[in-house]
């Protein structure tokens, strides 16, 4: 039996992503706990990233009760888009954008501070050893080595669809992406879970349930072979079959057997037919339920001359407890062979 239909899908409409106009004056208490002191150059995330984690959950109780209160109802229920946009956020004085993501930028703490009081508002920023030296806010910018990587510092190849760290073994449960720098002709790329589930038929449902699928380490997590598993194989759909949990990576997923292979590419072709784009502005936030929804980004042309597109990440766990072993403050040290 073949599960793949070899006919092509044409571009259908995804529903939109609810987003609030979320800038003004209701931010002025919250900007007044903002520290003083500048950014400095990426460092592990130690003793540093953990005060800034505890500062920014006190400010928490000032983020304005509209957007607190969207995002209260986005960690109830992330909502068919899985994702919630968040326009006009005071982000701070913006410097020329860094030339690599640990880069010393000289900026304000603005942006990190609303970032992290977001995050602790839905649960706990985290980072990881092996990425931009496991700090909790990490910058994401294009790199003339990474341009052709399937790594957050490419531009020169599209991003294929992923969940965050889908090979983890504590990978996020939602994903934050602040946007100091845009590029108009960029998108990020979303696809949720929602509009997936009724589009595929009963025995590619059934195959995605089961554990037939293997998951690679991403590079920058170290090991030589990428193809390498982090762990057993795994479902793609796990738990309510209704709204299920969507654990995918176009570029390190694969299926263990034919079948499996070919549900995997019926996945990830519907994927990309019922995308939405979404060009971030400077001031935007956009939080991904990264358990209901995939993300990519387009390709673009970097200049690397200061005025490249910049976005600022950070990474949040539902609890700390599962992660204890394998971390040290804020950073998860997790280690692959």
């Amino acid at each position: 039996m073949c599960l793949i239909d070899e006919r092509p899908l044409a571009p259908a409409p995804h529903r939109p992503v609810p987003h609030l106009a979320a800038g003004g004056p209701d931010w002025h208490p919250f900007l007044r706990t903002v520290p003083a002191q500048p950014v400095t150059a990426a460092k592990s995330a130690t003793r540093e990233d953990d005060r800034a984690v505890r500062l920014a959950g006190r400010a928490r109780r000032l983020i304005p009760g509209p957007v607190h209160d969207a995002l209260a109802d986005f960690d109830h229920d992330s909502g068919p888009a899985g994702a919630l946009l968040l326009r006009g956020l005071p982000v701070g004085s913006v410097p020329t954008t860094p030339a690599s993501p640990t880069a010393a930028t000289g900026k304000d703490r603005t942006s990190e501070h609303l970032l992290l009081a977001v995050a602790r508002s839905l649960g706990h920023p985290v980072g990881y050893s092996a990425e931009h030296g496991g700090r909790v806010v990490q910058n994401l910018v294009p790199t003339r080595e990474g341009a052709h990587r399937q790594t957050s510092t490419s531009s020169a190849v599209e991003l294929e669809f992923h969940t965050e760290t889908a090979f983890h073994p504590h990978r996020p449960r939602y994903l934050l992406l602040v946007c100091l720098r845009g590029d108009p002709a960029t998108r990020t790329l979303l696809c949720s879970v929602d509009e997936l589930i009724g589009l595929l038929d009963d025995d590619v449902r059934r195959v995605l349930h089961e554990p037939r699928f293997r998951t690679g380490v991403d590079e920058s997590f170290g090991p030589a072979d990428r193809t390498a598993s982090a762990g057993p194989a795994a479902p793609v759909l796990s738990g309510d079959p209704e709204r299920p949990i969507l654990r995918f990576d176009a570029d390190l997923m694969t299926g263990t057997d034919p079948e499996a292979v070919a549900a995997l590419a019926v996945l990830g072709r519907l994927a990309r037919a019922h995308r939405l784009g979404i060009a971030l502005e400077a001031g935007d936030l956009l939080v991904v339920d990264n358990h209901r929804c995939i993300h990519g980004r387009t390709a673009f042309a970097a200049r690397f001359d200061g005025t490249d597109r910049w976005l600022q990440r950070s990474f949040v766990v539902s609890d700390l407890s599962a992660s204890a072993a394998d971390r040290t403050g804020p950073m998860i040290t997790t280690t692959f062979a």
